[in-house]
């Protein structure tokens, strides 16, 4: 088990989108940016259901309850995209 994941620092804070970029700020003022892409739900869907997002767990996790998208931090650190997204671009 990679105890990383219980890392208080691994929590977020903040989470803005930018063109087609998505970005998640962690409470320790580092910050991790990712193509939205990697989250078709969330590429498609519109700013308003991007911005009603809320912190679970503690902030380890995000959720977007418009288009039933769950995100982990600890997801996003070690670069792994949606499954949705694996599935469409299987050497990604």
């Amino acid at each position: 088990m990679n105890t990383s994941e219980y890392d208080p620092r691994n929590r977020a804070r903040d989470v803005t989108f930018v063109a087609d970029r998505m970005q998640v700020e962690l409470v320790d003022g580092r910050a991790i940016v990712v193509p939205l892409e990697w989250y078709p739900r969330l590429h498609n869907a519109t700013a308003e259901q991007r911005e009603n997002w809320r912190l679970i767990g503690d902030g380890h996790g995000i959720h977007w309850p418009d288009v039933d998208e769950d995100i982990s931090i600890i997801g996003l650190l070690e670069g792994r995209p949606s499954v949705e997204f694996t599935r469409t671009h299987p050497r990604a």
